[in-house]
This record gives structure tokens, C-alpha cells and sequence, in this order.
């Protein structure tokens, strides 16, 4: 079991909105605690964004609710009153004043809160939460994830540990964050501090996994640090913070709705970071590429299409760039039809490396995604239904 660090513990219950699974998470510190937060830019943003970003801005929060499988989006202004309803209902709970209070939501847009179920759901939070087991957590914020995503870390030099949950294995796109992502630490930190530790690493981790190019309404990443286990390393809080996100990020990419194969791909030599994030999300994003890793089908042309797709690269020469499938080079070292054969099976792994060198520069990035299958296509086919 992977548990809480100290300082924090939930509350883990089904008030009605999924049938027969937990659907309701309250994660609590004793006190006001620093806190960092990022959030979607959809325009469609629900109110749980929005009363969240504004709850953060101190640099300060409480607890964190989720509630899964309704995200409360495009409801209006009775959705965004249900919003500061539960806010305000946990605080009074526990304690706590509603600004110290993070609502996330994940689910169907365009639904309501069931607020009768929520009203009595939160009257039975207890003042003082008891439980600590994140598995737990993590499992009541699944929607249609098929697996519990938890990863934790201890911070070098110290006792101090980081433990981080999320869900989502479609619908991501990052635009300052991803999904859903909770996590906590024990190590004392300053708001300050935490914010760009934070910030750093979900632009390293969060913001590098793409399933289909598609932004959440609800996206939101969220860190509180109880300071419980006293004063650590800078550096070795962030090394420790960005080992959990990468892999939250990675368990995200693997679990894309149908996947079967994580895709990794790596761009080197380009000629800032832009670019080569711009390249990798190419790549990672095309249909073309995603269909050819879930056959199985070693085309790299489809990877040469996905890197000139990106026409405002100028100094991109098709006759300098190099494409790798692992360690093997496909382009422009070209391989016959049984070198071919034989990197099928390479390419139908459950992780597949695409390596990509621009020769334009000097830098790197690695963003990762997943296969697209035909049950990627029929589960958000009849996804409401």
C-alpha cells in the first residue's frame, strides 16, 4: 500500500454518481498548507476551474475534493453556484474556511451535480478524515481508467516523501496541465518555492503526454506540501517531484482508452526546445503513426510525414534529419523488407521508442502518447450512451 505522507488524510466514499464504485474524495491537511495549482485554458473551463484558480492564488489551501464521473461543465450558473455549494459544505465540515477548499471534477460535460446525493455525501465527511491509503484515492477519482495511477518518491537527504494520484486516459491535450493530478509532499517548502518547483516539472511531465490532441474542460494539476517532515534540498524535492509526475505521465500514455503500446518519442538535435516538443507532439499525435504502432507496421514514413507536417520549421532538411525505431535507423539509412519484418515485432511491444535527430541544434524533448485501436474508437462512440 502506498500511503499519504504525513500531514494528510482522506475520505473515500460512493454518494451516487457512479453506480457501484467510490466517486467522492476529500483529501485534507490539518491546516492551511502551501499549495500550487495549474489548470486548463479551455474556454469551456468548468467551475471548478475557475473557483479553484481564484482559491490557490494565495499560494494557500486545506483540502482537495474530487468528485468523479460528472465534471459539472457548460451547467450555467447553477452549476457554477452547485460548485461553491460543495466548497463551501467541505469547508464547513472540516473546519476550514471555503477559499482553502481545491474542487476538481472529471466526467460528462453538460450534467449537473446530482446536488441531493452531494449534500448527503458531504454530511457524512467526517471533521477529521482518518484514512491514508492513496490507492484508494486514486481508485475513486478512475473514470475510464483502467487502473489506479499512484507513484511515490522519497526526497534524498531526507525523510521526507512525494505521492502523487491521476486520472485520465482520454481527452488530453495539456494546456498548462493534464487530467487530474493530486500530490502531496511532507517536506516543508514556501508557496513560493513549491509553485516553480511545480511548474518546472509539470512542463517536463504533464505537459508532455498526449492521447488525442483533445484539451480537457477540467484539467488540473495540484500540489500541497504539509511540511511535516521538516526542511529538504531544493534540488532533491524537485528531482523526487518530477520521478512521480514522469510517472503518473507515463502510467497516462500507457492507459490511453484501448491502448495496448505507451509511445515514447524522443527528438534530439533541434534547435530549441519549442521545436522539438513541436516535432515530438507531431509525431505522437498523428493518427497515421498511431495506427501503424497498433499493427505493428514498422512505416516510418508516416513518421517522415508527421515531422514535415510541422512547414513552419524552415530549417528542418529532410536530407539531415535521422529517424530511429529503438536503437534501429530506418531513415535515411535505409533497411530492406526483412529488416523491416523484423522490427515488426519491435513495433507491436507495449513500448515503442521513436527517436528522431533534426540536426538544427543542440536540444531534446520526449513527450509520450499511446496506440490508437479500434476500441479507442468504439468506447468514446457510444460514451454517453
Amino acid at each position: 500500500m502506498i500511503s499519504l505522507p504525513h500531514g494528510f488524510r482522506h475520505h473515500v466514499a460512493n454518494i451516487g454518481i457512479k453506480d457501484d464504485t467510490d466517486d467522492f474524495v476529500v483529501i485534507t491537511a490539518a491546516r492551511p498548507v502551501p499549495c500550487s495549482a495549474m489548470f486548463t485554458r479551455s474556454l469551456f473551463a468548468g467551475p471548478s476551474v475557475t473557483l479553484s484558480r481564484d482559491h490557490v492564488a494565495n499560494g494557500m489551501a486545506r483540502a482537495v475534493v474530487v468528485i468523479s464521473k460528472n465534471s459539472n461543465v457548460a451547467t450555467g450558473r447553477q452549476g457554477r453556484e452547485d460548485a461553491f455549494e460543495v466548497a463551501a459544505s467541505v469547508a464547513d465540515r472540516i473546519g476550514a474556511h471555503e477559499t482553502d477548499i481545491v474542487v476538481t471534477s472529471t466526467g460528462v460535460i453538460g450534467r449537473r451535480y446530482p446536488m441531493d446525493r452531494v449534500r448527503a455525501g458531504i454530511a457524512a465527511l467526517p471533521a477529521e478524515p482518518a484514512e491514508t491509503d492513496a490507492t484508494a484515492a486514486a481508485t475513486a477519482m478512475m473514470t475510464t481508467d483502467t487502473h489506479a495511477k499512484v507513484a511515490e518518491a522519497t526526497v534524498e537527504g531526507s525523510t521526507a516523501r512525494v505521492v502523487g494520484m491521476a486520472k485520465g486516459v482520454g481527452m488530453i491535450e495539456p494546456d498548462m496541465a493534464t487530467h487530474i493530478s493530486l500530490v502531496f509532499t511532507d517536506a516543508e517548502l514556501s508557496s513560493d518555492d513549491l509553485d516553480a518547483a511545480f511548474r518546472r516539472v509539470v512542463d517536463r511531465t504533464f505537459n508532455c503526454v498526449s492521447i488525442d490532441t483533445d484539451t480537457s474542460t477540467s484539467d488540473s494539476a495540484v500540489v500541497l506540501a504539509s511540511g511535516d517532515a521538516g526542511p529538504v534540498d531544493l534540488a532533491a524535492f524537485e528531482h523526487a517531484l518530477e520521478t512521480v509526475c514522469l510517472d503518473l505521465t507515463k502510467q497516462i500514455a500507457r492507459d490511453g482508452e484501448g491502448a495496448n503500446s505507451l509511445i515514447e518519442v524522443r527528438v534530439d538535435r533541434a534547435a530549441d526546445p519549442g521545436q522539438a516538443r513541436r516535432v515530438a507532439k507531431a509525431i505522437v499525435n498523428s493518427p497515421l503513426v498511431k495506427t501503424a504502432v497498433h499493427g505493428g507496421d514498422p512505416n516510418w514514413g508516416r513518421v517522415a510525414m508527421a515531422i514535415g507536417k510541422c512547414s513552419d520549421d524552415i530549417d528542418i532538411d529532410q536530407e539531415r534529419v535521422v529517424i530511429r525505431f529503438g536503437s534501429t535507423e530506418v531513415y535515411p539509412q535505409l533497411l530492406d523488407d526483412d529488416d523491416l519484418a523484423a522490427l515488426s515485432e519491435f513495433m507491436s511491444s507495449d513500448h515503442v521508442l521513436i527517436h528522431v535527430s533534426l540536426a538544427t541544434g543542440a536540444s531534446e524533448a520526449t513527450v509520450y502518447g499511446c496506440d490508437l485501436s479500434d476500441e479507442y474508437v468504439r468506447f468514446n462512440a457510444d460514451y454517453t450512451t
